[in-house]
């Protein structure tokens, strides 16, 4: 068996920065048709804003705030996801403001899943999902009952983590991860270290290779609310998420993910720190430094000691800081750039 299917993870998903133009659309070329895109501006104060080819175009939704979905009208905000990329309207409004501000430079964090959505009835919900097996990522939408339930998620394995937003109400984003287990709960707009929900998120139920499962919370299922969630899976030689223990030493703790990273987003889980995202763009050589918060709305900063090094099968942490690599437990997710053997057997290099 090959040691992945796929040998150009660029076609699943890709970081593209772009600058704005704030009076007139902008079409950003990502190589793929993407259905989910995650953009934050770099160089100002500004949420971040998320959209999807489920929930449709001009509907965003922020991951730092808890703030329900909005929605731009005319040609403003995410106006299209296109063949090669997506395209954005002028700047008007909130979405837009964040998105193709005067003077903005941004970054695009862009996944493809299945395309159009299908209805899946895997679950006592029944959902709306697009899901692409080869990825190992699907969205899901769904209405929430307000009560125990299950939720098809159309990825033929169980998801190590699951995303998930509450679209109607002012609710957290929570997060699912199986290094934590689905009696604890953790939240992407937040800072704050796991902590136990009493089954009330998850119904203390991992997810199966075809559903997960919800309690009665409302930020998960609200009773008729819209709801949406990011189920990931492990694919080997492109996606990986995990654990590990810092070290406290400069000399840093070693993370193996079986390819060179484009893309990872860790979080302390025993106290509460900011999550941190590194990728390939923003960085283009060793060692990482600029870093985004997905639970601020802050400019890009620059760590003066760099956390990370990207090597051509895992990623290196380089300093020793409470935020990702002190004596404590984290969580991560990662995306590759190249696998570290190629279907053929060719080995990648560090950068």
């Amino acid at each position: 068996m090959a040691y992945t299917t796929i040998d150009d993870p660029t076609k699943y998903f890709n970081t593209v920065l772009y600058s704005a133009d704030a009076s007139t659309n902008i079409s950003v070329t990502v190589g793929h048709q993407p259905d989910f895109v995650w953009i934050k501006r770099r160089n100002g104060t500004a949420n971040h804003v998320s959209f999807d080819s489920v929930r449709g175009t001009q509907k965003g939704l922020f991951p730092d705030i808890t703030n329900a979905e909005a929605t731009e009208g005319g040609s403003r905000g995410l106006t299209s996801f296109d063949s090669n990329g997506f395209t954005i309207g002028p700047q008007l409004q909130d979405i837009a403001g964040s998105i193709n501000a005067p003077s903005g430079t941004y970054v695009s964090w862009n996944w493809l899943a299945g395309g159009s959505a299908s209805s899946n009835s895997n679950g006592s919900i029944t959902s709306s999902v697009s899901a692409s097996t080869t990825a190992g990522f699907s969205i899901v939408s769904y209405t929430g009952t307000g009560a125990n339930a299950t939720v098809g998620h159309g990825l033929g394995a169980a998801p190590t983590m699951i995303i998930q937003k509450n679209r109607i109400d002012g609710q957290p984003w929570w997060v699912y991860h199986s290094s934590i287990g689905a009696g604890g709960q953790l939240r992407l707009s937040g800072t704050d270290a796991e902590g136990s929900d009493g089954g009330v998120l998850w119904n203390s139920t991992a997810p199966t290779s075809t559903v997960f499962s919800l309690g009665d919370n409302g930020g998960s299922n609200g009773d008729s609310d819209a709801c949406i969630a990011y189920c990931f899976v492990d694919v080997k030689g492109y996606s990986k998420i995990g654990s590990y223990t810092g070290n406290n030493d400069n000399d840093g703790t070693f993370v193996y993910t079986g390819f060179r990273p484009a893309w990872v987003m860790i979080k302390r889980t025993d106290s509460a720190q900011h999550w941190f995202i590194f990728d390939n763009k923003r960085d283009t050589d060793n060692p990482h430094s600029q870093v985004l918060l997905p639970s601020s709305n802050g400019a890009e900063e620059t760590i003066t000691s760099p956390p990370m090094d990207f090597l051509s099968n895992g990623f290196k942490l380089r300093y020793a800081h409470p935020n990702y690599n002190s004596a404590a437990s984290y969580i991560y997710m990662a995306f590759a750039d190249r696998p570290f053997v190629s279907s053929n057997k060719e080995h990648t290099n560090a950068r």
